[in-house]
C-alpha cells in the first residue's frame, strides 16, 4: 500500500478530512473547518442524522459538509468506497469507535484501507490487550507504571480489578472486582451463569491491581512537524452505572449490588485540571510513550493520545500510574475547557482543531507525508 503515490495525486488545495460517524466526528469536522478544511463524515444508516441532518452544514450554520451514509461501518472497507473516498481527497481520522466497528480488523486497517490516514494507523492495534506487542509491553518497556498484573487468579493477593470482553457486545469489557481466589471463581461462576461473557473471554482476561486515587486522562498531542510534546487538556469519566450507585446512600448500596453488577460503562467526559505540580511527572510519561512508539512502530506516535491514568496519594509523594492507553485520538471533547493548550498557544484549542492545524503545518512546510500512514 502506497500512501506516498496517492498523497502525490491528490489536490492539495481541495483536501477533505474524514471520519466515521461516531466518538468524535463533530470534534474532528468541527476543528477542520476552523482551518478551512472540508469535512465528510461516513456514517451508518439509521444513526446518520447527526451528521446528515442536525449538524449537516447549512450556509454558516454546522460543521458536516458531506455525509455517505452506508447500510454498515464495514463498508469501509469496500474497495469502491475507498475509491470514492481517495477521489475527494480524503485525509482521514481514525478514533476508537472505527476500530470497533470494522471488528478490529486491524490487518485490514494496515493493509486494506489505502486511504491516507492521520496518524500511525500500526499502532492502534496495541489498544487490544489480546494483541502482541500490546500498550502492556510498550509501558515496560518505556518504565512508565502501570499496575501489577496477575497471570494466574489463584496468586491474587489483594484487591484487584478484572476486566473481561463482553458475549453480547464484543468491544464492550465486563468488569468485576475481586479480592482472592475464591472471591474470583465464585463471581466468575456467577457471571459465566449470567451469559455476561463466555469462558473464552474469561480465559482471555486481564487481571490487575485496584488503584486508589484519582482518575484522571491526560490528553497529549505530538507533533511528528515540530518534534514537540504538547498537553491538550485533562478530563475524567463519567461511567454507568458506577456512577449512579455512588449516588445511592452507602447503606442501601450493598443491597442495589445484590441485584446489579458494576459496569463501569462509559458515559461521558468532566474536564478537569490537575495540580501544577504533577505536569512535569506527566510531561516525563508522555515523552517516554513518545519515544519508545518510535522504536516498536516507526515513526511513533503521530499526533494525539492518551495515559489514562489514577493519581496515588504519598508518601512520599503524589504518583501517576497509566491504567489505559488511547493510541488515537481520545473521544473527550471537553478537554479544550481546561487550560494547557492555552497556556502554550494563548487560546484554547479542541483535538480537532489542533489535527487540522498540524495537516496545514505539515502542507506548507511540504512534508505532508510525515503526518500520514
Amino acid at each position: 500500500m502506497d500512501i506516498s503515490k496517492i498523497i502525490r495525486r491528490y489536490n492539495l488545495k481541495k483536501l477533505t478530512l474524514g471520519v466515521l460517524g461516531s466518538h468524535s466526528a463533530l470534534d474532528i469536522c468541527s476543528g477542520a473547518k476552523k482551518f478551512g478544511f472540508k469535512t465528510l463524515v461516513v456514517a451508518q444508516k439509521g444513526r446518520d442524522y447527526v451528521y446528515s441532518k442536525h449538524y449537516k452544514t447549512v450556509d454558516n450554520l454546522g460543521c458536516v459538509d458531506d455525509c455517505i451514509i452506508v447500510d454498515s461501518f464495514d463498508e469501509l472497507l469496500k474497495p469502491s468506497l475507498i475509491k470514492n473516498l481517495i477521489s475527494k481527497n480524503i485525509i482521514f481520522i481514525p478514533h476508537r469507535s472505527f476500530e470497533v466497528y470494522l471488528n478490529f480488523n486491524y490487518p485490514a486497517i494496515e493493509r486494506k484501507f489505502s486511504v491516507p490516514m492521520f496518524g500511525n494507523r500500526y499502532l492502534l492495534k496495541i489498544e487490544e490487550r489480546s494483541a502482541k506487542p500490546n500498550q502492556y509491553d510498550l509501558l515496560e518497556k518505556a518504565g512508565i507504571k502501570y499496575p501489577k498484573q496477575f497471570k494466574n487468579p489463584k496468586n491474587i493477593d489483594r484487591l484487584c480489578l478484572v476486566k473481561v470482553l463482553e458475549k453480547e457486545r464484543g468491544f464492550e469489557r465486563a468488569f468485576f472486582l475481586v479480592k482472592n481466589y475464591i472471591d474470583f471463581q465464585r463471581q466468575a461462576k456467577e457471571k459465566l451463569k449470567n451469559e455476561i461473557f463466555t469462558k473464552e473471554q474469561l480465559n482471555n482476561c486481564v487481571i490487575e491491581e485496584f488503584i486508589l486515587g484519582s482518575p484522571v486522562n491526560f490528553n497529549f498531542f505530538y507533533s511528528q512537524i515540530s518534534k514537540r510534546l504538547e498537553l491538550l487538556g485533562t478530563d475524567t469519566r463519567r461511567q454507568t452505572n458506577l456512577d449512579g450507585i455512588l449516588r445511592i446512600p452507602a447503606n442501601y448500596q450493598s443491597e442495589v449490588l445484590q441485584h446489579t453488577h458494576i459496569t463501569y460503562e462509559e458515559s461521558g467526559h468532566i474536564a478537569v485540571t490537575t495540580l501544577e505540580s504533577l505536569l512535569e511527572k506527566a510531561f516525563e510519561l508522555g515523552e517516554k510513550f513518545v519515544k519508545e512508539s518510535q522504536k516498536m512502530f516507526p515513526p511513533g506516535i503521530i499526533g494525539p493520545f492518551a495515559l489514562q491514568s489514577i493519581i496515588t496519594s504519598g508518601p512520599p509523594k503524589k504518583d501517576i500510574v497509566v491504567v489505559d492507553v488511547s493510541p488515537r485520538v481520545p473521544g473527550s471533547p471537553g478537554i479544550s475547557a481546561t487550560p494547557y493548550s492555552y497556556y502554550l498557544y494563548g487560546k484554547h484549542l479542541s483535538v480537532g482543531e489542533r489535527i487540522a492545524m498540524e495537516i496545514k503545518e505539515a502542507i506548507a512546510k511540504n512534508n505532508l507525508e510525515g503526518v500520514l500512514t
